[in-house]
């Protein structure tokens, strides 16, 4: 297999084997007018198997919130052929319309054009909730 390198993008590698299209959608990778590869269970020794996402553009979104998706990716920013940054994202303190809230009594629930927020309310136990209704996201 051949997959080119990039010259100024970004490289999620590190994804749990099987969430590389979850991710891909999450970040609507779709709409992007540039090349994307993912490679789907890549032989890795630290975790067996894994994907890899990578994105011949540099993206202006943040990347954070893959603390929250998948916390043991790590995100690879590349200029000129060369990685210039390595980092594993952390838990954002806030996410906004990630996940939805399943309380059916939360004003979400009827305010459909609502933004879906939840805090980090424990990072130990990478626990959310919801600020409307402090229900915990699943």
């Amino acid at each position: 297999m051949n997959i080119d390198s990039i010259k100024n993008g970004i490289v999620i590698d590190h994804i749990r084997a099987g969430r590389g299209m979850e991710i891909y959608r999450f970040l609507n990778l779709e709409a992007l007018d540039c090349s994307v590869a993912i490679i789907k269970n890549a032989t890795s020794r630290r975790m067996g198997r894994k994907d890899i996402i990578k994105i011949d553009a540099l993206l202006d979104v943040d990347l954070n919130v893959l603390g929250y998706v998948d916390p043991d990716v790590t995100i690879n920013i590349i200029r000129d052929s060369a990685r210039v940054e390595k980092y594993h994202p952390e838990l954002p303190e806030r996410i906004a319309n990630v996940i939805r809230c399943k309380n059916p009594r939360c004003i979400t629930s009827t305010e459909q054009e609502l933004t879906h927020i939840f805090k980090l309310t424990d990072r130990a136990n990478r626990v959310y909730r919801c600020i409307y209704c402090e229900t915990q996201a699943k």
